[in-house]
């Protein structure tokens, strides 16, 4: 599967209520949302029909999300009648803006997915959704940090190691997509401090010259999940109950943690 398929039926599958995507490019992926969206890219080149509620933002990752509140886009507006009318809460202008689906398709380097990440976990929960393309290189030339190559996915890989290095309490599924496959990730918790207060020291460990050393494992995509066994896994209706309804991470993110994890226990 395709990583834009794969992609259009997380859409469907996880019952997302709003959608932020970093890294617009010609908006192949933003096409898919039908949610109010906020979409960020400082040299974005749409030439697709767009069919959803968006604010395009030109501008780099970094500096979206300095902005005093990035994600009023998401509220709208502070009319409830108005709210309603878009199908949103009419309470929605004040109450904490949760992020359900993000997409992280950014820079290729693995410090700005990393800071793109902790500033999108600062607008989750458990119950959202968070995704990053490019993980999977096929061959060391792909996954440099200086591209010289046509498909680049830089070094995003490390991604995955430094999730599970510094961020356990997360749940990380490797996917199999095509071509340099995604990882979807699980039970973001906003106040989690750990990257924020660690990521120099991340960065000077991670952050080595080309050629990059990239794992065996990566290359040849052990443990990655087939997209189609990710997409038909029970959990997700139980996942936009537990949403919708409001159920707290106390209550609700264990049995999720552990319907997750029995995806990857075959791999």
């Amino acid at each position: 599967m395709k990583r834009h398929e794969f992609l259009r039926e997380l859409h469907k599958v996880s019952g997302n209520r709003n959608y932020l995507e970093i890294g617009v490019n010609d908006g192949r992926s933003l096409k898919l949302s039908r949610v109010p969206t906020v979409a960020v890219d400082p040299a974005f080149k749409v030439v697709t029909e767009i069919r959803c509620d968006v604010h395009l933002v030109k501008a780099a990752s970094d500096d979206f999300f300095a902005r005093d509140n990035p994600l009023i886009h998401l509220k709208g507006g502070r009319h409830p009648l108005r709210n309603l009318r878009r199908g949103r809460s009419p309470l929605g202008y004040w109450r904490r803006t949760v992020l359900d689906l993000s997409f992280i398709d950014g820079m290729h380097l693995f410090e700005y997915a990393l800071r793109d990440f902790m500033n999108i976990e600062r607008h989750s929960d458990w119950t959202s959704v968070i995704v990053f393309d490019d993980v999977l290189p096929r061959n060391v030339d792909e996954a440099a940090r200086d591209r010289h190559t046509g498909a680049w996915t830089g070094d995003v890989y490390k991604i995955a190691e430094i999730l599970g290095r510094y961020r356990p309490d997360l749940v990380t599924v490797p996917v199999d997509t095509r071509p340099t496959g995604q990882l979807v990730v699980f039970g973001a918790d906003p106040r989690s401090t750990v990257l924020r207060d660690r990521y120099d020291e991340i960065v000077a460990e991670y952050e080595v010259p080309d050629p990059q050393k990239v794992p065996e494992t990566v290359l040849d995509r052990v443990g990655a999940v087939a997209p189609e066994e990710l997409l038909g896994a029970r959990f997700w209706r139980a996942l936009g109950r537990a949403r919708r309804v409001g159920v707290g991470r106390a209550r609700g993110w264990e049995p999720l943690r552990t319907s997750v994890e029995r995806v990857l226990g075959g791999h």
